[in-house]
C-alpha cells in the first residue's frame, strides 16, 4: 500500500501525488441547477416578459383587433392624461376620473381596512371566543368577489322592500336612497363594500402579529400607568409596523387592479363616476375594440405599481423591521 500524507485543508492523498486543485471561490451553476431553473424561466418568459413587451409595443399603435396596424406614438397617453375627462379631469377640485377614483380607494380603503382589522384583532384577543370572532369576520374573504358584489347590490337597492340599508333608514327617510345611482355617494358606497370584504383578511394577519408581542412588555407598560390608548398607539402599533406595511402593500396592489366589484355593482356608472383604471382598460379593449388604447392604460397601471413594488423589494432587502 502507498503511504499517505496530509496536505492543505485536511485532504489525504497518496504520497508523491499532487493534491487536487482547490475549487475557485464564488457562485457556480452546474447543469443540474440550470435544469431546475430552465422551466420556470421559460414559463416566466412566455407568460410575463413577452406579454409585457407586447403590451408596451401595442400601446404605441392603433391596435385595432389587437394587431399592429398604425403607429401613433404617444397619442394614446396624451389623450388619456389630457383629453379624456373620464380618465383624469384636473379642471376643478376635487379632480375626477378613473385615476382619482383609484386614489380615493388607495387612501380610504387601505386606511379603513388596516385600522378596522387592527381594532378587531386587538379586541378579539381579549375574549375567550377569539377564534369564533375571527372566523365570522374572515367569512367574506371566502366569498368570490362577484358574489360579494351581488350581496351588496341587494344591500344598496333603493326599494326598501329589497334593500337592507334603505329598510333600516326607512323610518327617517321619505323614500329610498339611490346609493349606487348618486354620483356623490357611489364611490363611498363601493369603498364600504370593499372594506367589508377585506377587513377579515387584515384581522387574521394582524392578529398573528399581535401574538408575537411579548406580554411582559404590555403588562409592564400598564403597571407603569400607561392607559390603553397609550399602549395601543405607543407600543402595539410600532411593534406591528412591519406586518402593517406588508398588508398595506398588498391592499394597494389590489386597489390598482380593482375591477370585479365595479363591474358587477355599477359598470362604471352612474355615467363614468365610479370608473377605475382597470375597468377603463377593460372597457376600452373588449367592448370598445381599442386595444392600443387599452394597452396604454395597462402600461399606466404598471407604472403605478412600480413604486409599490420597489418599496416592497427594498423593505425585504433591508434588515430593519420598522
Amino acid at each position: 500500500m502507498e503511504p499517505l500524507e496530509l496536505v492543505n485543508d485536511g485532504v489525504i492523498t497518496p504520497a508523491g501525488k499532487p493534491a487536487p486543485a482547490p475549487k475557485p471561490a464564488g457562485r457556480r451553476y452546474d447543469k443540474t441547477t440550470l435544469l431546475f431553473l430552465g422551466p420556470p424561466a421559460i414559463l416566466l418568459a412566455i407568460f410575463l416578459i413577452y406579454p409585457t413587451i407586447y403590451t408596451i409595443a401595442l400601446s404605441f399603435n392603433r391596435g385595432r383587433r389587437g394587431e399592429f396596424t398604425e403607429w401613433v406614438g404617444f397619442d394614446h397617453y396624451i389623450n388619456l392624461l389630457t383629453g379624456d375627462k373620464s380618465f383624469l379631469d384636473l379642471s376643478h377640485f376635487p379632480p375626477e376620473g378613473a385615476i382619482w377614483n383609484n386614489v380615493l380607494w388607495a387612501v380610504f380603503y387601505t386606511t379603513l381596512v388596516i385600522f378596522l382589522g387592527l381594532v378587531v384583532a386587538v379586541l378579539a384577543s381579549r375574549v375567550r371566543y377569539e377564534s369564533i370572532i375571527k372566523a365570522v369576520v374572515f367569512l367574506p374573504m371566502a366569498i368570490a368577489a362577484t358574489a360579494l358584489a351581488i350581496i351588496w347590490n341587494f344591500v344598496y337597492a333603493p326599494d326598501s322592500n329589497i334593500g337592507l340599508l334603505n329598510a333600516i333608514l326607512s323610518p327617517v327617510t321619505d323614500r329610498g336612497i339611490s346609493w349606487l345611482g348618486n354620483p356623490s355617494l357611489v364611490n363611498a358606497a363601493l369603498i364600504a363594500a370593499g372594506v367589508w370584504g377585506s377587513v377579515g383578511f387584515a384581522t387574521v394577519i394582524l392578529s398573528a402579529a399581535l401574538k408575537s408581542i411579548p406580554s411582559e412588555i404590555l403588562e409592564a407598560a400598564r403597571v407603569d400607568g400607561a392607559s390603553e390608548r397609550q399602549v395601543f398607539f405607543g407600543i402595539i402599533i410600532p411593534m406591528v409596523s412591519l406586518p402593517i406595511s406588508v398588508l398595506a402593500v398588498t391592499l394597494l396592489v389590489n386597489v390598482v387592479k380593482l375591477f370585479d366589484l365595479i363591474y358587477v355593482l355599477t359598470n362604471g356608472g352612474p355615467g363614468v363616476k365610479s370608473r377605475v383604471v382597470a375597468f377603463t382598460m377593460y372597457n376600452d379593449s373588449i367592448p370598445g375594440g381599442q386595444f392600443g388604447r387599452g394597452a396604454a392604460v395597462a402600461v399606466i397601471m404598471l407604472i403605478l405599481l412600480i413604486p409599490i413594488m420597489a418599496y416592497n423589494i427594498r423593505r425585504f432587502r433591508s434588515s430593519r423591521v420598522t
